[in-house]
């Protein structure tokens, strides 16, 4: 009697599947988590311009809307669904054992519905258009200038974060703004689709991704009055309640149900903001952790049980899904430098680094302030690119390369210092992870063991929080439980490299004089007299 039970009992462990999707800016991933294996068995994913043309998009942006407009079709993630959906049911996978599916989502895009779900603005703002540079000026001013915002917020009025996107749709488009009973982002406009859409899907927001929106205090947990008062005096009214971000909202709904063959009583996570399912698909759940995502754009946050709240507002003050705290620091140029050179030279991954190590560390003091369309960190939302130390005869490939590499990640650490903390491990995910000058480079600036984490980053971590929602009554250490899922790729554990550290700390000392100056902040440090040190 009791071994038949144990089979049993055996037997529904082994159904229990988990389904996490991440609707990014270039694409969408899915991941289907079997809880008996402790690991993905299933990973699909699809790329907008390759898999969806008829939107015409580069890089997952409608092309040629104008410098500093970055817009997607929010039609465009829900299709791509569909593929998924569609390619998981032809994989013969048990799409009736998901037992709960959770959504990641690309933070801060504006996606906008009436009362009876139709897009009241048919495209979608995204974390990376800038152009909305003029109503953040409009929104500080009417507040009382940036420390009212921080003290509203604990954040800044970044044009990637929403609020001035919002204010922006009102400004050109009155009556579609009149028109609009919802604001969402990303991740809860793909959860009302799960859940029914139209009139009866799930119209709710959770406080990580919320937390991003520069609407909301990730402290007090309230709306800022005076913020969304600049902005309308009707905002609150379009804006959804919150709920925490461990709980579902709903079941998925009977259409699609019936068409992929999910169980009725699937439910729907409440789901969370990229970067905070980032955090959990790399083991990032307790103090002491770094996670440097390398993608189109650079991140690097850790948790905290208590606020952090930058003066400069520069480090994000945002909550994370496990009811904890995530600075986040994030530069929106990473992978756009790095890969116009392999285009621009027609080199591979491979090539790349071999002529990186052609050139010492420190390039002989030649450096790049890579802020490439505008930057976020710093915040420099008109930025261009900076060459510093570079003679006439110094534009070659080898220099070039070496630049780019060693700005970007000189770009991150400079935010990264604005975090009270020193890493002892930083843990690596997104596709440049993968190259080995990224991750010595990144070793060697931070002075600190590196180790990329297998997976599909977000998405594996939405995939991990639905199946710690669906525990989470019976769960003791929820780092344990997390880390069951984590598969780190030892053999590419890397360490600093003692001489490399002792160059870096005598560039950094070029970068971080050079840099605020730029700007316009007051520093002690002279970049030419520290070029001149570094050289000699």
């Amino acid at each position: 009697m009791d071994e038949s039970r144990c089979r049993e009992r055996n037997i529904a462990v082994e159904k229990k599947y988990y389904l996490g999707l991440d609707s990014s800016t270039q694409g969408t991933k899915l991941v289907l988590l079997s809880f008996a294996e402790k690991r993905p068995c299933y990973v699909d994913a699809v790329n907008y311009d390759k898999d969806l043309p008829e939107f015409d998009t580069h890089n997952g942006v409608i092309r040629n809307l104008g410098e500093g407009v970055s817009e997607s079709d929010p039609r465009m993630w829900i299709q791509a669904i569909h593929i998924l959906f569609g390619r998981l049911k032809n994989a013969g996978y048990p799409l009736k054992d998901i037992r709960v599916i959770s959504v990641s989502g690309q933070q801060h895009g504006l996606v906008s519905l009436d009362t009876q779900g139709n897009l009241t603005r048919k495209r979608s703002k995204l974390w990376n258009d800038v152009s909305t540079y003029p109503e953040c000026e409009e929104i500080i001013t009417a507040v009382g200038g940036k420390e009212k915002v921080i003290e509203e917020v604990f954040n800044t009025m970044k044009p990637g974060y929403t609020a001035s996107k919002i204010l922006n749709f009102k400004k050109n488009n009155p009556e579609g703004y009149q028109r609009t009973s919802t604001f969402f982002l990303v991740h809860n406009y793909v959860n009302w689709f799960l859940t029914g859409g139209g009139t009866i899907g799930a119209r709710m927001m959770e406080p990580g991704d919320t937390s991003g929106m520069a609407l909301w205090n990730p402290v007090t947990g309230k709306w800022s009055d005076k913020i969304c008062r600049a902005i309308s005096h009707d905002l609150m009214e379009k804006l959804p309640e919150l709920q925490p971000a461990d709980q579902c909202i709903g079941r998925i709904s009977q259409e699609l149900a019936e068409r992929y063959g999910f169980a009725r009583d699937c439910r729907i996570d409440a789901g969370s903001g990229d970067n905070m399912y980032g955090a959990v698909g790399t083991g990032n759940v307790k103090e002491g952790i770094v996670t440097i995502s390398l993608g189109t754009s650079g991140t690097a946050y850790t948790v905290f049980k208590k606020p952090f709240v930058d003066e400069e507002g520069e480090i994000a003050s945002f909550c994370d899904s496990l009811g904890n705290y995530l600075p986040l620091l994030c530069t929106s140029n990473l992978a756009n430098g790095y890969n116009h050179i392999l285009q621009q030279q027609n080199i591979g991954h491979e090539e790349f680094a071999a002529i990186v190590h052609s050139t010492p560390p420190g390039n002989g003091g030649r450096l790049l302030l890579p802020w490439f369309g505008g930057e976020r960190t710093p915040d420099l939302p008109q930025g261009t690119p900076v060459f510093f130390g570079f003679g006439l005869d110094d534009f070659t490939i080898e220099i070039i390369s070496r630049a780019v590499l060693e700005g970007h990640i000189m770009n991150l650490y400079e935010g990264y210092l604005r975090l009270p903390l020193q890493a002892e491990t930083i843990h690596l995910t997104g596709g440049l992870s993968r190259s080995s000058v990224w991750r010595q480079t990144i070793a060697d600036i931070f002075d600190c063991t590196v180790i990329p984490v297998q997976g599909e980053g977000a998405a594996l971590g939405a995939a991990i929080h639905a199946a710690y929602v669906d525990h989470k009554d019976t769960i003791g250490d929820v780092a344990e439980f997390v880390n069951q899922f984590i598969e780190f790729d030892e053999p590419n554990r890397t360490r600093p490299i003692p001489e490399n550290v002792r160059r870096y700390d005598q560039f950094k000392k070029i970068y971080l004089a050079l840099s605020p100056r730029v700007r316009g902040v007051a520093t002690p440090g002279d970049p030419f007299r520290e070029r001149m040190h570094f050289i000699s």
